[in-house]
């Protein structure tokens, strides 16, 4: 069995565009006619530039290769041009190859992925889901408006979520990180106050940060969320220094939470020794694929950490972060887009199995899903914006408020 064709689909994500601007998925078939699917979580250069790295790596590392080969496959592309070490825009396209390949080769054996990592270890996932304003709500306001969240995030409880995220501290941008202001503090405080006080002990609370704050900063933050038990403090420094991430672990009782924005088992493996975080969060569309997500969780598990897997993307990634959940013995909860239904299930044939809080994994061969290529054609994104983008300006703490579309 060999690699020998692949498509890109660049798709569009309609508004209100939760899970990002577009999405990137892969298409790859094998000589014989087993097609996989895959989706690289955007990295910091603009759709068009990626579809070109996604195929250079692919026709210069794939082609014509077994897809059966994940781990020399892997170790090709991450030595790619003498550079052997973690590349997010490399690592970026390789998950979404990787994932086609996984999705293959469970097709070509007629199992899906988690049965060839270990095999089932759950039977269904617990999930979460972000804060977003209903239809009718004007998102501007629901995001800078706690008692709007708190109302939003009990009418989640009842429909069967034990667990829901929400971002208040303000907006972010490339010149952090900074300190929160007084006003910061008390609408953290605020949100977290009223969350609880309508959800009560039926959920965990996610507190998310964007990584805007500086270590003493963020302890200021913690400080006043702490009392409320939160399950965790997410990514509250930036993500390019765990040992400043390590002061803020080492000095609250909140669970310190990250790594949507690391790449490859060397950055978690830093993250773990550095005591920067106990719960981690790799994208697979990001981290290097479903494989290096098995070997992140590994080596989370012997620090006693535990894997959340990220998701601000597509349902693929979504399937490949199910995969890996299922067979791993430390997750411990998976992110959702609501319920993965919206314009999330209309680009699948046969969407996610959604039940009371949990997601239920598939039974098909390889990642149980099939991409509605009909849909995904039917939504194409000819802009060149990224995915997600920080602002491009310090932020002006004066007139600030939470970001709007807050993930």
């Amino acid at each position: 069995m060999r690699l020998g064709n692949l498509e890109i689909f660049t798709v569009g994500n309609p508004k209100p565009g939760r899970g990002g601007r577009y999405f990137l998925f892969v298409k790859a078939t094998s000589a014989c006619g087993v097609t996989g699917v895959g989706e690289a979580y955007a990295a910091n250069v603009g759709p068009k530039v990626m579809e070109g790295v996604i195929k250079d790596v692919f026709e210069r590392y794939f082609l014509n290769e077994s897809p059966f080969q994940i781990e020399s496959l892997f170790r090709r592309v991450y030595g790619s041009g003498f550079s052997q070490r973690p590349d997010i825009t490399t690592m970026g396209a390789f998950s979404a190859l990787e994932m086609c390949c996984w999705d293959i080769v469970g097709k070509a054996l007629d199992k899906p992925v988690y049965m060839l990592l270990g095999g089932k270890v759950r039977d269904r996932l617990r999930c979460y889901t972000y804060l977003y304003p209903g239809d009718e709500q004007d998102a501007e306001q629901f995001y800078a408006d706690a008692q709007m969240s708190a109302e939003r995030a009990a009418e989640l409880v009842e429909e069967g979520f034990s667990a829901v995220k929400f971002d208040p501290a303000g907006a972010y941008s490339a010149f952090g990180p900074d300190q929160p202001t007084p006003a910061v503090l008390e609408r953290c405080e605020q949100f977290m106050q009223l969350i609880r006080e309508a959800v009560g002990e039926r959920a965990d609370l996610l507190f998310g940060t964007h990584g805007q704050f500086t270590p003493s900063g963020a302890l200021r933050l913690a400080r006043r969320i702490e009392a409320f038990e939160p399950l965790w403090f997410e990514e509250p420094v930036p993500p390019d220094m765990p040992e400043a991430m390590a002061k803020v672990a080492a000095n609250t009782d909140v669970p310190v939470a990250a790594g949507e924005r690391l790449t490859t088992k060397y950055e978690f493996a830093r993250l773990l020794s550095c005591n920067a975080a106990s719960i981690l969060q790799p994208d697979l569309g990001r981290s290097g694929g479903i494989f290096e997500g098995k070997k992140i969780a590994a080596l989370a598990e012997v620090h006693h950490a535990q894997i959340a897997p990220h998701l601000y993307c597509g349902p693929i990634v979504a399937a490949a972060n199910i995969q890996l959940a299922t067979c791993i013995p430390n997750f411990l909860i998976l992110e959702s887009i609501g319920k993965m239904d919206g314009f999330h299930g209309e680009l699948l044939r046969e969407g996610f199995r959604w039940e009371e809080g949990y997601i239920i994994p598939p039974d098909s061969p390889g990642l149980g899903i099939e991409l509605n290529e009909k849909v995904a054609r039917a939504h194409p994104y000819n802009g060149n914006g990224l995915h997600l983008e920080m602002s491009r300006e310090p932020v002006d703490f004066k007139h600030a408020q939470p970001a709007d579309g807050a993930r």
